[in-house]
């Protein structure tokens, strides 16, 4: 990619959404993440087609800022 070109982001969830609607108006019945959290493999499907994953919306990363400020919380205002 040209280093003048500029990087594209989206959120993984909008493309399952696109991917699974498309796949039911087929006939089809989508399964997606069975062996886990699908926002990876959602991830990994934009990764493929060249566009960089956006976080925003993904309840990992909320989960782990709200662990990570109750970590300093813990650690700067200890109980008496």
């Amino acid at each position: 990619m040209d280093d003048q070109q500029s990087f594209e982001t989206y959120n993984p969830w909008t493309v399952v959404n696109v991917v699974f609607e498309h796949l039911a108006d087929v006939g089809l019945h989508p399964t997606f993440g069975a062996g886990g959290h699908p926002g990876e493999a959602a991830a990994d499907l934009l990764r493929a087609l060249g566009i960089t994953p956006d976080n925003q919306g993904d309840a990992r990363v909320s989960l782990d800022i709200q662990h990570t400020l109750a970590q300093m919380r813990a650690h700067q205002l200890p109980e008496s």
